[in-house]
């Protein structure tokens, strides 16, 4: 029997097109300074329209770079949709990148056009003349900061202007492997690599953001996504909100734990992502608020230590739920949900490690585990670790006009992550670090993520990083870098005796060192580079 289906590509404008007709009632939500602004997917889509003919009257050309540098608002949603819906490419800038990798991003990319909220344009303005490409600045007015005087740079031009002069378009496009969206990685060695998301592989991982043993998106949700737009595709929860037709809670450029926590209760919000540097700060806030709406709390970009996921299943009923991506995954390829089999079987220990865990591979994601510098399969035995690589229609094949992917793509296809790990014999992948910060000592692997994962349970301690510092004997040794929690003091030989007997004696640091911060890179991730840098030539105490 031979049945033909149509042959419809999967693209972009058919998402727009299901909030604009069937969700055109539902709220999307912004924190601005002066308030909550809020209003209509239906509206939202007469803007997104709009946005396609400024572009057009622009003169952004076909498959042109449209950047923005702004915080999550309805206003980036438009561009989210009226960038690649136009056939043109939607460039999320990083607005936490250092000035020089700024202005190589958007050289790199050749972008035509920035959008950028007027509280970011002093970050913005002061490198505009190095970026070469770059025709036309659009300001979106989000209540704070200055304007400056184009003094015969480029044009200046004002958001809301812009639309109220355009005429809407029709939106349409035939190639569904057409580029739709880039984002470059953080950048923490070296420049950022460009990442190209395709229509088709923006759709497909919608559509995996929505399925139940994903983050389960639905048009019944209220979704807060702390996780920047400018970052890895808002982990996709911009796109699965409109295909669902689920309201969005946007959070501006207020990012304190006050201000998210007043979010979550007023708001009534059902998914709230981010990453761990995030919810360690907001979980204090929830004290004595209504959290009863929330129903999954994703977090990403790090570890997730157990004591942080413990804290939020305590203060509101739920464990964090852990998920696993990168730039290169569009970004999830991996969420913590716990199945029923083992559900039935495991005490409350022995879920909370089973969350330690990043969960199991997505639909429609391969994972494996290498032997370094090979692509010989280990065992799914829950000691084995190697290299993770991965591999789907969502994930990334090679750089953007970059030299450097070969060494980050294996000649069969899989994308090297550049995490070690281990996976068990049900699927369940458990990072034991980042190829570069685990530690090597006397030849044997330290895991810098499970020490700071039992120093984190220390009711002391705020934050807590390990990296291995050079050793005359044994190459490398951990070095426990600790910030006390405000109105505490923690001695040495405290940390290390909570320490003794919750990991291997061989493990315990040789030194701790009490730090007033953990850096932070661009998208809040523990910077183990700074650190490894602040700490360079270190001598360790004597044995």
């Amino acid at each position: 029997m031979h049945g033909l289906m149509q042959d419809v590509p999967l693209t972009l404008p058919h998402l727009f097109e299901r909030a604009e007709r069937l969700f055109f009632d539902k709220e999307l939500v912004t924190a601005t300074v002066t308030g909550l602004e809020r209003t209509s997917y239906g509206s939202w889509a007469e803007r997104t329209r709009r946005l396609g003919g400024a572009l057009d009257d622009l003169g952004i050309s076909d498959s042109g770079r449209v950047a923005t540098f702004a915080w999550n608002t309805a206003r980036h949603l438009e561009l989210y949709f009226g960038a690649p819906c136009s056939n043109r490419v939607l460039h999320t800038l990083n607005i936490r990148l250092f000035p020089e990798q700024l202005v190589y991003v958007a050289n790199h990319a050749e972008d035509e056009v920035i959008f950028v909220d007027r509280s970011l344009v002093a970050l913005l303005w002061p490198l505009i003349d190095q970026m070469q490409t770059v025709r036309h600045v659009v300001v979106m007015d989000d209540g704070k900061g200055e304007v400056p005087s184009p003094d015969g740079g480029r044009p200046l031009h004002d958001y809301e202007d812009l639309l109220a002069a355009a005429s809407p378009v029709e939106f349409r496009v035939d190639d569904e492997n057409r580029a739709a969206s880039m984002a470059y990685t953080s950048g923490t060695t070296g420049n950022p690599k460009g990442v190209v998301y395709s229509h088709r592989s923006t759709f497909l991982h919608t559509l995996g953001a929505m399925t139940a043993g994903g983050l389960g998106v639905q048009e019944s949700d209220r979704i807060l996504p702390v996780v920047p737009m400018f970052h890895a595709n808002a982990w996709g929860l911009a796109h699965a909100a409109v295909a669902s037709g689920a309201s969005l809670i946007m959070p501006g450029a207020d990012l304190s734990p006050k201000s998210l926590a007043t979010l979550i209760e007023q708001e009534r919000v059902t998914i709230a992502a981010g990453v761990p540097t995030i919810w360690m700060g907001v979980l204090p806030e929830l004290e004595g608020r209504d959290t009863s709406s929330l129903r999954a709390i994703p977090c990403g970009g790090s570890a997730v230590p157990r004591a942080l996921s413990e804290g939020y299943r305590a203060a509101t009923g739920l464990p964090i739920m852990q998920a696993w991506g990168m730039t290169e995954t569009s970004p999830i390829a991996s969420v913590g949900r716990i199945k029923s089999t083992l559900d039935a079987v495991l005490d409350d220990d022995g879920r909370a490690e089973l969350r330690t865990t990043v969960g199991q591979p997505s639909v429609c994601v391969d994972a494996r585990i290498v032997r370094p510098g090979s692509t010989e399969s280990l065992p799914w035995d829950g000691e084995s670790s190697g290299e993770l690589q991965v591999r789907g229609p969502w994930i990334a094949s090679s750089y953007y006009d970059d030299e450097r992917s070969p060494e980050s793509f294996t000649d069969d296809g899989w994308l090297k992550t550049g995490d070690v790990a281990v996976i068990d014999e049900h699927g369940y992948i458990r990072l034991v670090d980042r190829t570069k910060d685990v530690i090597k000592s006397g030849g044997e692997w330290i895991s810098s993520v499970d020490l700071e994962n039992e120093l984190m349970g220390h009711p002391k301690i705020a934050e807590a990083a390990v990296i291995g510092v050079a050793h005359p004997k044994w190459s490398e040794r951990p070095l426990a870098c600790v910030v006390v929690r405000e109105g505490e003091t923690l001695t040495k030989d405290e940390v290390l005796s909570y320490l003794d007997g919750r990991v291997a004696k061989w493990w315990l640091p040789d030194d701790v060192a009490f730090v007033d911060e953990i850096p932070k890179t661009s998208v809040g991730k523990f910077s183990k580079k700074d650190l490894r840098d602040k700490f360079a030539g270190y001598s360790l105490p004597a044995e």
